[in-house]
């Protein structure tokens, strides 16, 4: 039996996207749609390799590079990706698997090859346009929430952004679960102003100041984001953003997380 591809999508996988899908007319105008699997599939192999949407081989059934690029844009908008990071955090807290004792955010940069809206000249790339992710992950490295903006935009501007962009986490009995113990964050969220904002939701900061030595023990408890990050960035179509449309670049970084998720949830299963 050959090996499954990375794009591939299983039965546990589609039984979980295909009820959060939009249903389509019943006597829709023009020929017959591709299968909303195989454009699935297709928009994955977009994510995992990176290929240009026009570049999208035909022969492999997954319809024309634009047919999964218009799904992929009727799915964004009808918040698909969305609901499914929010059920697979869901399982994953059902499982015991979501670290609520801490939470750590951080940022990366990546090249804009086409500009557009969120993007800006990139501090770290001699000006060239850029846009940056800012993500917030659990204790474990669950990636949680993601923002996209401009390469010259400031960790510190997004950090309630990426604290309040934390979904309520269902999966356990009582009311979904959205704080965590404490926050941990490098000096480019040194503010009193945030501390303060993350006291209010009964989450305590812990960030180094400014010319003050680094607080003993965080770096190796705030890998975790950055590992986060780099399994982000290991899908290489958000390597390097070539969307114009942040809609579309936001709806693959969000599918990328979800299926982070995924994997931590099969592996955890496999291994019970």
């Amino acid at each position: 039996m050959a090996k499954p591809k990375p794009w591939d999508v299983d039965d546990k996988l589609w039984s979980l996207i295909e009820p959060l899908l939009p249903g389509w007319p019943d006597r829709a105008p023009g020929p017959r749609p591709v299968p909303d699997r195989a454009c699935l599939q297709g928009i994955l192999f977009v994510l995992y390799t990176g290929i240009g949407w026009e570049d999208l081989p035909q022969e492999l059934g997954f319809g024309s590079g634009m047919t999964c690029w218009r799904r992929l844009r009727r799915w964004s908008e009808a918040g698909v990706f969305d609901r499914l990071h929010r059920i697979l955090l869901a399982n994953l807290n059902a499982a015991g698997m979501i670290d609520w004792s801490r939470a750590a955010v951080d940022a990366s940069h990546i090249d804009a090859k086409k500009g557009g809206p969120g993007t800006g000249p990139s501090p770290v790339n001699r000006g060239k346009p850029g846009s940056k992710h800012h993500l917030i992950c659990d204790g474990g490295g669950i990636p949680l929430h993601v923002i996209t903006t401009a390469g010259n935009v400031a960790d510190i501007t997004q950090a309630i952004n990426l604290l309040d962009g934390v979904p309520p986490i269902a999966g356990v009995p009582g009311r979904p679960r959205r704080r965590f113990g404490v926050l941990l964050g490098d000096k480019g969220y040194d503010s009193a102003a945030f501390r303060h904002a993350c006291r209010q939701r009964r989450t305590e900061p812990i960030i180094p100041q400014r010319g003050r030595k680094n607080i003993k023990g965080v770096g190796k408890l705030r890998y975790v984001v950055e590992q986060s990050i780099a399994l982000l960035h290991q899908f290489r179509r958000l390597a390097v953003r070539w969307e114009r449309h942040l809609g579309i670049h936001q709806a693959l970084v969000t599918l990328g997380c979800a299926l982070i998720c995924y994997r931590r949830l099969i592996k955890e299963i496999r291994r019970s």
